[in-house]
């Protein structure tokens, strides 16, 4: 499997070093606006291939699928023209800006017959799989608390660069608070009635958004911020029991199972990073001829891009490229 990586940032170099060990991959190009920096990257990364535009890595005929890892607010169009030239995408989170560009991507996958699917790494994860799979086994009982968090300062960070800047779509939200979102999405599924507050900087940018989550029998209480540093862990409570997900739980080496008063410990380290395993999904899900996986599905990144729409609708996050 021939790979293309488009946006060449810190991302794509923890990508690129996952990919490597990955059985059947090849990383065959990379492209940048700026021919310099590819080829700096591909020298680097011992890349056969340097392209000074993402059209002409598009157009190479040897490319099988691509990696997007640019500002949120190309992933839509890279991905759309991408899918265009007949290569499969994994795009990386969130797919979109809104549910309306994420429904066209979704569209132009199935026109153009080819594999589409949002990088979200941390489905793909060993130990969040398994917690998924004891929740649903009963181990804990039905949920009844559930609580993540994602923080780190920010602040001091450039207000032009992708996390702070508007015009990027910038902001806490679809940068990390899509992390502790997913987490209640994919063990609770979507929230009945959503309460959310979010605080701004002077220039737009939204930085703190607190969350609470009602379903029938079960609230989630989630944050994200870029104006301190948080624990970074996950409880989930149910009337049997409770799991908790260590520090940085969207990147787990493991998790606690609490019952009876009693913790036990599991140690699930990744291999490489952790970006290994949703590369492997899309090599068997591309091998089998699957246009989506059935792990972290089309229907999966709509609706979790509906509850951030949702959540920006009640505290008028809105881009300028929006207005």
């Amino acid at each position: 499997m021939r790979w293309g990586i488009i946006g060449l940032g810190n991302i794509a170099r923890n990508f690129v070093k996952d990919l490597a060990l990955v059985n059947g991959a090849q990383i065959y190009a990379a492209a940048s606006r700026n021919l310099d920096k590819a080829k700096e990257f591909t020298e680097e990364y011992k890349i056969p291939n340097a392209f000074g535009s993402y059209k002409e890595l598009l157009e190479c005929p040897e490319v099988d699928v691509v990696y997007i890892a640019t500002p949120h607010t190309s992933h839509c169009e890279l991905s759309l023209l991408a899918m265009n030239h007949g290569k499969h995408v994994l795009c990386e989170k969130p797919m979109g800006i809104n549910s309306a560009e994420v429904e066209r991507m979704i569209a132009a996958a199935k026109t153009n017959k080819v594999f589409l699917m949002e990088a979200l790494w941390s489905r793909f994860n060993p130990s969040i799989k398994k917690v998924k799979e004891l929740v649903e086994g009963g181990v804990i009982g039905p949920i009844a608390y559930l609580r993540a968090d994602f923080a780190f300062y920010a602040l001091d960070r450039d207000f032009e660069g992708r996390v702070l800047n508007p015009k990027l779509g910038g902001g806490s939200l679809l940068d990390i608070g899509i992390y502790p979102i997913f987490l209640s999405y994919l063990l609770l599924g979507k929230p009945d009635k959503i309460l959310s507050s979010s605080y701004f900087h002077a220039n737009g940018a939204e930085v703190q958004t607190s969350l609470i989550f009602n379903y029938s029998k079960a609230q989630a209480i989630l944050y994200s911020g870029f104006t301190s540093r948080s624990e970074m862990k996950a409880e989930i409570s149910g009337e049997k029991g409770s799991i908790f997900i260590p520090t940085r739980w969207h990147e787990a080496q493991g998790y606690i199972i609490e019952r009876n008063n009693e913790n036990e410990v599991i140690r699930l380290p990744t291999t490489g990073r952790g970006y290994y395993y949703e590369i492997n999904e899309v090599h068997t899900c591309i091998n089998q001829g699957k246009l989506e996986s059935n792990l972290w599905s089309h229907q999966n990144s709509l609706d979790l891009m509906t509850i951030m729409d949702t959540v920006r609708k009640q505290n008028g996050i809105v881009f300028p490229f929006e207005e």
